[in-house]
């Protein structure tokens, strides 16, 4: 009987170790299979980043068409008079502006405002009654593509006004003559 007991423990350990390895076994499968879909999940980020790089402007491109073909129409006219090129330049200008809107890019025009260095570009300043710092003319608009700034406005500041220079010493009286 005392021979029996080892034989039944051996045989309880390989039981147990037949176990064990095909738990390994699963367990190692599992892991391939995630470690492969996490590699494929990778590969398609990467994939929609690619294509969100290559084909991010493609509503932006599609509303420019339509100023595109204005632009053709307009040269195409053989004799266009110029009230008939006016009223095509702003519909075309409409079109154009209609796209701004749609791609979320807007004007940055701060006629007035108080100069934003994040947002505009000092050309020159001027003396003027109104504040320092202030824009007193734009040169050229400025864009902002949602919160960011792609193109700063070109302007023109109000410096303090310019003081008078300080008048000079009186001379002293000329000394009598000897």
């Amino acid at each position: 009987m005392a021979e029996a007991a080892p034989e039944t423990g051996a045989k309880d350990l390989e039981t147990r170790l037949a176990s064990a390895e095909a738990e390994v076994t699963r367990l190692n499968e599992e892991y391939l299979r995630a470690r492969a879909e996490a590699e494929n999940t990778r590969r398609r980020a990467a994939e929609d980043v690619a294509r969100a790089h290559k084909f991010g402007i493609e509503s932006f491109a599609a509303n420019l068409l339509a100023v595109r073909d204005s632009l053709e129409a307009a040269l195409a006219v053989p004799a266009p008079t110029v009230e008939s090129l006016r009223q095509g330049v702003e519909i075309t200008a409409k079109q154009l502006a209609g796209a701004f809107e749609k791609a979320m890019l807007a004007e940055v025009s701060p006629q007035g405002e108080k100069f934003d260095p994040h947002q505009h570009q000092a050309i020159s300043q001027v003396p003027s009654d109104q504040p320092p710092n202030t824009v007193v003319a734009v040169v050229q608009k400025g864009y902002r593509l949602h919160d960011r700034v792609i193109r700063p406005a070109l302007v023109v500041v109000a410096s303090a006004p310019a003081e008078p220079a300080p008048a000079p010493p009186p001379e002293p009286p000329p000394a009598p003559a000897a």
